[in-house]
C-alpha cells in the first residue's frame, strides 16, 4: 500500500546503504576468463562489437557480450572447448579457432573484422544470420530487422507473434498471461495502454524496428512502471561511413488493401553522425464485433436480452518520422540530439443493429446506428543526451550519462452516432461528440557506472519527470432537430503527475557466480479534477522498489538463476482515470475511473539452464489492488466498460524454451508458457471474478536456409482456453509463413502470409451479477504482403562512438551472467 514520506534524499541514502549489504555474500564456483581485442583489419578497435561465445561442438551460442570503447571484451564460462564470433553492422561474421578453454582463463589473439559478407576461417567459409529469438538470462529479444515475417507489417502485427505476449479483444497487452506492461521506444516510455498504445503500435511500421526484447524481470535501472515486466522496442540505426540508406516499400492485401513505404538516410563523418528515417502507411481494415447480452433480476432471474451486430471498417493513415545528430566533443565525450514524430489519422465508419428481447424472448427495442469516428494522434517528443567516459584506471572507465527529455501526445476525437429506434416506437436522434486530449511529459535523468575493487560494479542515477495531461469534451445531442448540449457528459479533465527517483545497483562477477542488489525509491505526486462539479483527488506516496538476483553455474551442464522484484503499475492519464465516454454505440460506451489506486507487485522467478541451451523457470507474482476491466450498468441503464480495483491476483507460472538447430540449414525455437492465475475481491455490486484455471501459450519459430539467397520463416502460437478476472476466453492463435530472396548485395525481396487459416478472432464470456456479455472480435488479420528493400551507399562501418542506451547497457550485463 502506498504511504507518504518526506525527506526523499534522506530515504535514498537508506537505499543506498540497503544496495550495498549483499556484497559480502559472495561465493566461489569453477569457471573461466576468455579476453580479447577486436579490431578492423585497418588496425583501429572496433566498440560495441557483438560478441558471442559458441560450444564448439555444435556452435550453439553460450554467452554474449559487447566490445567496450578500447575494444576489449571478457567472457565467462565453464572450462571446455569453445569458439568466438564477432559481429558488426557492416562487417562480415569474423570467427577464432576452435581453443580449450581451462580453469586458469585464455587472452585470444585479436579478432579482426573486415567488410565483406563471409569470412574465411582456415579455409572453411562460414556464414552466420542472427536468429530471429533468442533466450537470454533475463529477457527474450526478438529480432525484427530483415526478417520475411516483418515485411510490409505493423509493430502490433511482430508483437503479436513474440513468444508469450498476448494481444487481447480489448486491445489491451499481456505477457505470459499479465497485463500491466511498460512500453519503450529507444529506451523512452509510450505513456498509452489498451486502444491508445495498439493504435500506436498499429500505426508504427515493423521495417522502422530493429529488435524488441521482452524484460520479465527489470533491474533497478528503469522505471518501477510495469508489473508484467517492460517491452523495449529498438528502431534502427545505420552505423555505415559516408553517405547511405535504404528505401522500402510493400503492399499487402487481406479484405482490403494495405501500402507501406519509406526510406533512411545517414551521414556518417569522424565526429559527426547525421540521420532521418520517414515512413508512410495506408492501410485499410474492418472489425466485426458480435455480442449478446442477459440482463439478470436481482434474484438472477433473466430479465431481458440483446443481441447486437456492429460492422466498422477503419482507415488508417500515419507518418513516422526520426531527425537526429550524434558529434564526438572530446575523445571521451558525445552528444546527441533526437526528434521523432508519429502522425496518425483514423476516419472510420459502421453500422450497428440491435435487437432487445423480454424475459419470454419478445421483441421490446430495435435501433440502427451508423457511427461516423475520426481519431487524430499528432505525437512528437525530443532527447538530448551527453555521455562522458573518464579517465579509465586500474579498475576500469566509469562513465556519466545525462538524458533530457520532452513528448507531446495528442488525441482528438469527433463523434457523430445517428440513432434510429423502430421499437417500441420510431424514433431518431443523434449525438455529436468532440474530444481533445493533451499529454505533455518532461523528464531528466543521470546515471553514473564505475568499476570497483573486487569485481564490484556500482551503477547509481537519478530521474525526475512530470506529467501534464488536459483533457475537454463536448457532447451535443440532436432530437426532433433541436441540439443542445448534454451536460451529463460534457466536461473537463486536468491531471498532474510528478515522480522523483533515485537508484543504486552492485554487482560482483566471480567464477561461476554473478549477484546484483539494488534499491530504487520513487516518491509520486498526483492530482486530478473535474471542471465541472469540482471532483478533486490528491495523493502523496513514497516506495522502494528492490531488485535482486544471482546466478549460478552448477557443472557444465546445469546454471540456476533466481529473480526477486517488487514494481508499481500507474492508472494511466488518458485511459484508465479518464471518466470521460467514448460511445461504441446508442447504449455502450467506454469510460474510466478518476478512483483507481495503483497496483504493485511482487514477482519472484528462479530459472534452470540445461546444457547452456534449454531453459525452464518457475515464477510467482503476487499483485495488491490489480486494476481490472470491468462491465457495469449506469445510472440510466448504459452499459459501461470499465476499470476497478479488487483487492488481490495470484499468479503461478512454468515456462519452457528450446532453441535447436537440428541442421545446419534449419533453426528453431520452441516456447511454452504454462500460468495459472486467480483473483482475490469483489465489485461493489457484489460480482465476483470467476475461479482460477490453468492456461498456456504456445509457440514455435522455424527457420530454413534454402540457399541461393532464398530463406523461409515459418510462426505460429496458440492460446488455450483462460479466465481472467471476470472474463473466460476461448482458445485462439494463428500460422504465418514468410520467404525471402536476396538480389545481390543491396537488395531483397519478401513476400509473407499473416493468421493464414483465420484462426486470431478472439471469443470470450463476461460474467457480472447485472449481467453476462458473450461477443466476439475479428479483424482483417489474414494478409499476403509483398515487400521490397533496397540499400544504398557506403557498406563500411565506423567504430560506434554513440551512448548506449538503457537497452544496451542491460544487454552488456547480461552478457557476464554466468
Amino acid at each position: 500500500m502506498p504511504f507518504a514520506l518526506p525527506g526523499f534524499l534522506g530515504r535514498f541514502g537508506l537505499v543506498a546503504s540497503i544496495a550495498l549489504l549483499p556484497a559480502s555474500v559472495v561465493a566461489q564456483a569453477q569457471s573461466a576468463q576468455v579476453r580479447g581485442l577486436v579490431r578492423a583489419t585497418s588496425g583501429s578497435v572496433l566498440e560495441y562489437v557483438t560478441l558471442t561465445l559458441h560450444r564448439a561442438t555444435d556452435s550453439v551460442a553460450v554467452k554474449t557480450e559487447f566490445s567496450d570503447a578500447q575494444g576489449a571484451y571478457l567472457l565467462l564460462a565453464p572450462p571446455g572447448r569453445y569458439l568466438v564470433s564477432g559481429a558488426l553492422v557492416g562487417y562480415g561474421r569474423a570467427w577464432t579457432p576452435a581453443f580449450e578453454l581451462s580453469a586458469a582463463g585464455l587472452t585470444l589473439p585479436d579478432l579482426r573484422l573486415a567488410a565483406t559478407a563471409a569470412t574465411t576461417l582456415k579455409g572453411v567459409t562460414v556464414t552466420g544470420q542472427k536468429q530471429q529469438f533468442e533466450r537470454l538470462s533475463d529477457r527474450t529479444v526478438v529480432n525484427v530487422e530483415g526478417t520475411p515475417l516483418s515485411a510490409g507489417n505493423t509493430t502490433l502485427d511482430v508483437l503479436s507473434r513474440a513468444p508469450g505476449v498476448t494481444v487481447a479483444g480489448n486491445d489491451n497487452l499481456a505477457l505470459r498471461g499479465k497485463q500491466g506492461l511498460l512500453v519503450l521506444i529507444d529506451g523512452k516510455r509510450v505513456p498509452l495502454i489498451g486502444t491508445e498504445l495498439a493504435d500506436y503500435l498499429r500505426a508504427l511500421p515493423a521495417e522502422q524496428v530493429r529488435s524488441i526484447e521482452l524484460i520479465t524481470n527489470p533491474p533497478a535501472k528503469y522505471d518501477a512502471q510495469g508489473g508484467a515486466g517492460i517491452i523495449a522496442i529498438n528502431l534502427k540505426k545505420d552505423q555505415r561511413l559516408g553517405t547511405n540508406g535504404s528505401v522500402n516499400t510493400s503492399y499487402g492485401r487481406g479484405q482490403y488493401g494495405k501500402f507501406t513505404s519509406g526510406f533512411s538516410l545517414n551521414h556518417r563523418q569522424q565526429k559527426l553522425n547525421l540521420f532521418a528515417t520517414y515512413s508512410y502507411a495506408d492501410r485499410q481494415s474492418f472489425q466485426k464485433l458480435n455480442f449478446s447480452r442477459i440482463f439478470y433480476q436481482d434474484d438472477q432471474q433473466v430479465r431481458s436480452q440483446s443481441i447486437q451486430y456492429n460492422d466498422a471498417r477503419g482507415h488508417l493513415q500515419s507518418h513516422t518520422w526520426r531527425a537526429g545528430l550524434d558529434y564526438t566533443l572530446t575523445k571521451n565525450t558525445q552528444l546527441g540530439v533526437a526528434v521523432s514524430g508519429l502522425a496518425s489519422r483514423v476516419p472510420s465508419q459502421g453500422e450497428n443493429t440491435g435487437l432487445f428481447l423480454n424475459a419470454q424472448t419478445q421483441p421490446t427495442a430495435q435501433f440502427t446506428s451508423d457511427i461516423y469516428r475520426n481519431l487524430r494522434t499528432p505525437n512528437q517528443t525530443a532527447n538530448v543526451s551527453v555521455r562522458h567516459r573518464f579517465a579509465p584506471d586500474s579498475l576500469g572507465t566509469p562513465e556519466l550519462s545525462a538524458d533530457f527529455d520532452f513528448g507531446r501526445y495528442g488525441t482528438y476525437r469527433t463523434l457523430d452516432l445517428l440513432n434510429h429506434f423502430t421499437l417500441p416506437t420510431v424514433l431518431d436522434n443523434r449525438l455529436i461528440g468532440d474530444q481533445n486530449g493533451r499529454l505533455s511529459i518532461w523528464s531528466g535523468k543521470a546515471d553514473y557506472i564505475r568499476p570497483l575493487r573486487h569485481n564490484l560494479r556500482l551503477e547509481a542515477g537519478v530521474k525526475a519527470s512530470r506529467v501534464n495531461s488536459d483533457n475537454d469534451v463536448l457532447f451535443l445531442k440532436v432530437i426532433n432537430g433541436v441540439q443542445s448540449v448534454d451536460t451529463r457528459t460534457t466536461n473537463q479533465f486536468h491531471y498532474d503527475e510528478d515522480i522523483r527517483a533515485g537508484y543504486l545497483t552492485l554487482s560482483r562477477t566471480r567464477p561461476g557466480l554473478t549477484l546484483t542488489a539494488g534499491l530504487r525509491g520513487e516518491q509520486t505526486v498526483v492530482e486530478g479534477r473535474q471542471a465541472i462539479g469540482d471532483q478533486r483527488f490528491r495523493r502523496n506516496y513514497f516506495q522502494l522498489f528492490p531488485n535482486f538476483s544471482l546466478e549460478r553455474v552448477l557443472n557444465p551442464q546445469h546454471t540456476l538463476a533466481l529473480n526477486f522484484s517488487r514494481r508499481i503499475d500507474r492508472p494511466t492519464y488518458n485511459t484508465q482515470l479518464n471518466p470521460f465516454r467514448s460511445y461504441i454505440d446508442a447504449v455502450s460506451y467506454r469510460s474510466g475511473n478518476p478512483n483507481l489506486w495503483p497496483q504493485t507487485n511482487l514477482v519472484a522467478e528462479l530459472t534452470h539452464t540445461f546444457k547452456q541451451k534449454l531453459v525452464t523457470g518457475l515464477s510467482y507474482t503476487r499483485t495488491s489492488r490489480p486494476i481490472v476491466g470491468a462491465t457495469l450498468l449506469d445510472a440510466d441503464g448504459l452499459v459501461v466498460a470499465t476499470f476497478t480495483n479488487l483487492e488481490a491476483q495470484h499468479y503461478y507460472a512454468f515456462t519452457f524454451t528450446a532453441p535447436l538447430k537440428p541442421t545446419k540449414w534449419l533453426n528453431l525455437y520452441a516456447n511454452a508458457e504454462v500460468f495459472y492465475i486467480y483473483f482475490e475481491g469483489q465489485l461493489t455490486n457484489g460480482s465476483k471474478p470467476a475461479s482460477g484455471r490453468p492456461a498456456a501459450i504456445l509457440s514455435g519459430n522455424a527457420n530454413l536456409s534454402l540457399g541461393k539467397g532464398w530463406t523461409l520463416d515459418l510462426n505460429g502460437n496458440y492460446h488455450t482456453p483462460e479466465r481472467y478476472a471476470f472474463e473466460r476466453v476461448r482458445s485462439f492463435g494463428q500460422a504465418a509463413a514468410g520467404v525471402q530472396k536476396g538480389l545481390g548485395s543491396h537488395a531483397s525481396l519478401r513476400f509473407n502470409v499473416t493468421d493464414i487459416f483465420y484462426t486470431a478472432p478472439l471469443r470470450s464470456t463476461s460474467t457480472y451479477l447485472p449481467l453476462q456479455e458473450v461477443f466476439r472480435n475479428r479483424q482483417d488479420s489474414r494478409v499476403a504482403t509483398l515487400a521490397f528493400n533496397y540499400r544504398f551507399g557506403n557498406d563500411k562501418v565506423a567504430p560506434s562512438r554513440r551512448r548506449a542506451t538503457g537497452v544496451e547497457d542491460e544487454k552488456r550485463r547480461a552478457g557476464n551472467v554466468q
